[in-house]
């Protein structure tokens, strides 16, 4: 097959080509989701070699398993009920959370860049105060995701860093659609308490 009809095609239609025997096909499902699922693997158990194993687990996961997967399902659903699944009975053996810093970086290469850069752009030429600010805005972040109850955080990752959609965060977690809503507008809630101080800091790094 060729490679520009590899790239068009659905995460499904390759999953289903892989099924038969087309490797290419998996490449590029590996390709397409690599760095998301490394992204949302991180924040669970934190930078480094646990969780790039842990990614490289779940692709040997659908590899091994890939004659159940059937032609109806979402492969990212699939993929990521993998990863939640390994990253829970990861954490129950190391019997604690370890969280990644947000001003680590978030691709599987390790160069990527850091999550903090959602809400604030370190220009090398940023002023001491703006830096100033932006690093307690980082630092104010990071501990308000981790201060989330487990069920809000987990669908806010699903949801900003892994970017499903709301129906696929249900099937992952095994919860209501309306139930997950409901869980992410809190961890919303929450987060917008916890950077109630730096409110202005953050309208002017938008």
């Amino acid at each position: 097959m060729r490679a520009d009809a590899r790239s068009e095609a659905t995460d499904e239609m390759l999953m289903v080509r892989y099924q038969r025997g087309d490797r290419h096909a998996f490449e590029e499902l590996v390709r397409r989701h690599e760095r998301g699922l490394y992204n949302f693997v991180v924040r669970q158990l934190g930078p480094g070699a646990l969780a790039e194993d842990l990614t490289q687990d779940a692709f040997l996961r659908v590899v091994q398993n890939a004659g159940e997967f059937k032609h109806e399902a979402r492969f990212s659903t699939w993929l990521y009920t993998i990863a939640r699944n390994l990253c829970i009975d990861q954490l129950r053996k190391l019997g604690h959370r370890r969280h990644a810093s947000l001003d680590q970086p978030t691709g599987g290469d390790h160069d990527g860049p850091p999550l903090v850069e959602r809400v604030a752009d370190a220009r090398p030429n940023a002023d001491v105060e703006r830096s100033a600010a932006m690093a307690r805005v980082a630092t104010t972040i990071e501990r308000a995701i981790d201060a989330l109850p487990d069920d809000q955080r987990e669908v806010f990752l699903l949801r900003e860093v892994a970017n499903l959609p709301f129906k696929d965060i249900a099937e992952v977690t095994g919860a209501g659609e309306n139930t997950v809503k409901s869980r992410m507008r809190y961890a919303l809630d929450r987060l917008q308490s916890a950077l109630a101080e730096y409110e202005e800091y953050a309208r002017a790094l938008r």
